[in-house]
């Protein structure tokens, strides 16, 4: 057989072979890119969806701020949100929010134990150093002075700025929520070796704002006060307290008039504190999404949006 025709025909093997690949290979890409794509696309149409949603909870909040900002009677409105969720319907049906609101200052203000120094927060400083030292004992916490000086670290933080950004990070000195707050408590497990801080309910003692300027207006919202912090800081027995106990207006001056106890009242409230928090949760193309706020004295602000729950 010629040699030449041997060549040409291997050649012409190795050619269609090399196109073959090449077009299997170019085959592959495009289903690689396709399979991009698509995903593309359904991402984008999620976020499409998300992006209506929080256009939509805007405009929910838009008007909860018009509406809630010109109510006179603020604790008439509040007491009852404070009882239980609400939900509220447009009358065509196409419209329905579910309203949940807490009071922010119902526990102990986490920044209170960085209060030590301050003449004026003396009372506030005493009460968060009693619920902790309580609270350590009874879940054997190993170091709770160490934690205690992360809290005051993020109180006071330690870091020096020009008087300029000084200005601008004022503000947001302290804890201002329960992340920040879980974070301090993972630095100080890792640090300590110490699980039962994990195992405290924090949320039924303290809350998680920073304090106010006046130091008259950091009180604790007494009829709103949870049974295990009340018997903390009044010594009642918890066993009565869990029966005995329902948050409602007015209930915190009865209960401690039962009992024959004086309060403080440069620390503790026994009327309303028109400071809220509150959570939404709406439908949107048949998902549920929330978003919340916080009224305080009538200025509703801090819009956040949760998404799709």
């Amino acid at each position: 057989m010629d040699k030449s025709f041997i060549v040409a025909t291997t050649l012409h093997v190795r050619r269609r072979a090399f196109a073959l690949f090449l077009t299997l290979s170019i085959l592959a890409v495009i289903i690689a890119l396709t399979g991009v794509l698509v995903g593309y696309l359904d991402t984008a149409r999620k976020d499409a969806s998300s992006t209506k949603a929080l256009i939509q909870a805007n405009l929910y909040f838009a008007n909860i701020k018009k509406t809630f900002s010109r109510l006179k009677k603020r604790e008439i409105l509040y007491n009852t949100l404070y009882l239980g969720p609400i939900p509220l319907q447009s009358e065509d049906g196409r419209f329905s929010l579910l309203f949940s609101c807490h009071p922010m200052d119902n526990g102990i203000n986490i920044n209170w134990l960085g209060m030590e120094s301050k003449s004026l927060m003396q009372k506030q400083y005493n009460a968060a150093q009693q619920v902790l030292e309580v609270l350590a004992l009874e879940y054997e916490l190993s170091n709770p002075e160490r934690l205690e000086e992360m809290i005051d670290e993020s109180v006071h933080p330690k870091e020096t700025f020009s008087y300029q950004t000084q200005s601008r990070m004022e503000q947001k000195n302290g804890i201002v929520s329960y992340q920040q707050f879980e974070a301090i408590l993972n630095r100080y497990q890792f640090e300590t070796d110490d699980p039962n801080v994990g195992k405290v309910p924090w949320k039924k003692y303290f809350v998680f704002h920073p304090t106010s300027k006046a130091p008259e207006e950091n009180r604790i919202a007494g009829d709103y006060l949870s049974a295990k912090l009340l018997s903390i800081l009044f010594n009642i027995d918890s066993a009565i307290l869990s029966e005995d106990w329902v948050k409602t207006e007015g209930a915190f001056r009865i209960l401690l008039g039962r009992y024959g106890i004086t309060y403080d009242k440069i620390l503790f409230a026994d009327t309303f504190i028109d400071r809220s928090f509150c959570k939404v949760s709406y439908t949107y193309q048949k998902e549920n999404y929330v978003f919340s706020f916080v009224d305080i004295q009538g200025e509703v602000k801090d819009f956040v949006f949760y998404g799709k729950q």
